[in-house]
């Protein structure tokens, strides 16, 4: 019973999987997929090559796992796709999977941690405890997993962010001061910088080069990113571009402002070190500098006591 439960899981895998990845085509009306086809100046291939060019159990199972996609996709609340979906344009991965693909993870991954927990309980035979808390513990570790990694990518990508944001005003506020124009300025860095912020400030340039104005470019760059600190930089630039102020001298104030910020947060991290080091001290280091230099001593007091 057991091992037909977890060839299931592993089939139901093998089939979404494919139905997810190796993906070809995106949709015309994805506006990230539209920008990115304006730096593509080759050929377009055919459409049959590319379909060659798939592995085979792609080509095979791709519409089996499609429609197991879509039927998932159907039973889930829309307010939680809704953030995983926020949580894919924060940390930069909307081009490469939807909030459908990572919640079929999630359920296919509880699924195979709970075959793993009954494969566990028939082969072992552990007492009843240990047998429940496998079968709650194992489901749940799986089932979290992909969220817990789409947080972890959303948080680095924010700590890059945040950490290049200074050094950007900076080169943005020089090249202003000597007579470039602020989309200008933005297409230096882009052209100088090879980080997420960079590519943020790619994809706000080519924006307003199709045309769409500089307020509301910038209001989207706060809603991809969610830095509190580069929100903070898009307010400034907005109101001193609506008052008429000089944006070099914005760009100045904001790259000092940025570089205590990111003094502080540095000091921050720095401070928190002694804490995050304490556990694998006491766990890792510590025993076996005990066992190095009490282990002689405890063996000739065992032997003076046997």
């Amino acid at each position: 019973m057991v091992i037909a439960i977890l060839f299931f899981v592993i089939g139901a895998g093998v089939l979404i999987y494919a139905g997810v990845s190796q993906r070809s085509t995106v949709p015309v009306d994805d506006p990230e997929a539209y920008l990115r086809s304006l730096d593509y100046d080759g050929d377009e291939p055919d459409e049959f090559q590319q379909l060659l060019a798939e592995p085979f159990l792609g080509r095979v199972l791709r519409p089996l796992g499609s429609k197991a996609l879509g039927s998932i996709a159907s039973l889930l609340p829309s307010n939680y796709r809704d953030g995983i979906r926020e949580k894919l344009i924060y940390a930069g991965l909307a081009g490469r999977y939807r909030a459908e693909e990572i919640i079929t993870a999630q359920v296919l991954l509880g699924g195979l941690m709970g075959a793993v927990a009954l494969g566990y309980i028939a082969l072992l035979s552990p007492s009843t405890q240990f047998a429940i808390v496998a079968v709650i513990l194992f489901p749940v570790i799986g089932a979290t997993f992909p969220n817990v990694w789409l947080t972890r990518q959303v948080r680095e990508r924010q700590d890059a962010i945040l950490k290049d944001l200074p050094d950007t005003l900076d080169l943005m506020a020089i090249s202003v001061e000597a007579g470039v124009g602020f989309e200008g300025a933005l297409g230096i860095v882009c052209d100088h910088f090879q980080s997420p912020l960079a590519d943020e400030f790619t994809r706000t340039l080519k924006e307003m080069e199709l045309g769409l104005p500089r307020r509301e470019a910038l209001q989207n760059l706060k809603k991809r990113t969610e830095v509190p600190e580069l929100s903070n930089f898009v307010l400034a630039l907005t109101q001193a571009d609506a008052l008429g102020m000089p944006i070099g001298r914005v760009l100045k104030t904001q790259a000092t402002e940025m570089r205590s910020k990111r003094r502080q947060w540095a000091r921050e991290k720095a401070a928190k070190l002694p804490v995050k080091i304490l556990f694998p001290l006491i766990l890792f280091i510590f025993p076996p500098v005990f066992v190095i230099v009490l282990g002689p001593a405890a063996a000739k007091i065992g032997a003076v006591f046997s």
